[in-house]
């Protein structure tokens, strides 16, 4: 008796982990050609000419000054004093001149209902592609010292953000992080479809994260599907498309005033909010700059799953671009970028060259 139960019992168990087996060869196929698929090739632009600060479009009411609030704790105190004598002297504030461009008074004007022309082409209020290095501090287990880049690249309607940074010597960085996000510049901002986030630790094999997105729908780095809302960004475009916001006038420059974004992380969709906390002036190597200062409202999810939140300060001086990124992770963990140098920018599409983009410097 027990002999006949034995044999169906053992077929059975065969059968199981045959099913196992199969189902364990899919997820893992799926699992290889989510990684090993290769980010979109990166858009080529000739970097020519340095942006200068200049007013912002005067569709926007020019607002009164605000006291800074108090400075994140743990920030190194060296990023936010003022530098010395040797390395910047006698810095002036980048005020606007009196008069704005007529490039982007241009623009204002003509973007006043829309992002995008009838065309399909970008409207003109999208900054041309741009570079801007920044000097990387920060707090992973004791300071760090690096550099970093942010790339914002346009070929008509197609766009993408490049985000990149090195922690230690560029020769041999200790870690090196790249975060870039690919997809359509729409009538309501930026449309992401793909972000990729590479991160390769010294003596490790590099990791990387996919997110796709489609309409009504994102999938995760580990491949299943979550919903997400309309106008939803990803870690990488969410600084240009608040660029876009404020650049438009679609969102007033108002301390109180918040920003809900969508926000697809490789892990996790998250409702975030963003907090216009005020007006502030920021001493870096390029002079003193006026911004704004935003910070994103964590949820406690983010919190628990060590999820990064970002911090940025918008100069209006220069086309609202990012002049400082503040990237929190858990605990006292930090990572600041601080602009360094004037920004540059590409000639139209029709003159770009098709020069290699080269790592942070």
């Amino acid at each position: 008796m027990a002999r006949r139960l034995t044999v169906p019992l053992l077929l059975l168990l065969a059968v199981l982990l045959a099913h196992w087996g199969l189902g364990e060869a899919v997820w893992r196929l799926r699992q290889d050609w989510q990684t090993e698929s290769p980010p979109p090739p990166r858009i080529q632009a000739a970097f020519v000419r340095e942006l200068k600060p200049s007013a912002p479009p005067p569709a926007r009411p020019h607002l009164a000054s605000f006291a800074a609030p108090p400075r994140p704790a743990g920030v190194t105190a060296a990023v936010l004093a003022p530098l010395s004598a040797a390395s910047a002297p006698a810095l002036e504030p980048l005020k606007p001149p009196a008069s704005a461009p007529v490039a982007l008074a241009s623009a204002s004007a003509s973007s006043s209902g829309n992002g995008a022309k009838d065309d399909g082409e970008p409207g003109p209020e999208w900054p041309l592609s741009t570079r801007i290095d920044y000097t990387l501090t920060g707090y992973y287990r004791g300071e760090i010292t690096g550099s970093s880049r942010v790339e914002w690249l346009r070929e008509g309607a197609h766009y993408q953000m490049h985000l990149d940074l090195v922690v230690g010597a560029e020769s041999a960085p200790l870690l090196s992080r790249s975060m870039s996000s690919d997809g359509h510049l729409g009538p309501n901002g930026i449309e992401p479809k793909r972000y990729d986030e590479t991160t390769k630790i010294l003596f490790t094999e590099p990791r990387q994260a996919t997110v796709r997105f489609e309409p009504g729908r994102v999938q995760l780095a580990d491949g299943h599907f979550e919903p997400i809302a309309a106008g939803a960004q990803d870690a990488a475009s969410q600084f240009v498309h608040l660029t876009w916001l404020f650049l438009t006038g679609r969102k007033a420059l108002q301390p109180g005033v918040g920003v809900d974004i969508p926000l697809a992380l490789p892990r996790r969709v998250y409702p975030w909010r963003y907090t216009v906390l005020g007006e502030e002036l920021l001493n870096t190597r390029y002079g003193l700059l006026d911004t704004w200062h935003l910070r994103p409202e964590r949820t406690d999810q983010a919190t628990l799953s060590n999820d990064l939140s970002a911090e940025v300060w918008l100069a209006p001086a220069l086309q609202y671009l990012p002049v400082r990124i503040l990237i929190r992770q858990s605990g006292d963990n930090f990572v600041d970028m601080l602009i360094k140098s004037a920004p540059l920018q590409a000639v139209p599409t029709s003159a770009q060259s098709t020069d290699s983009p080269r790592s942070p410097p």
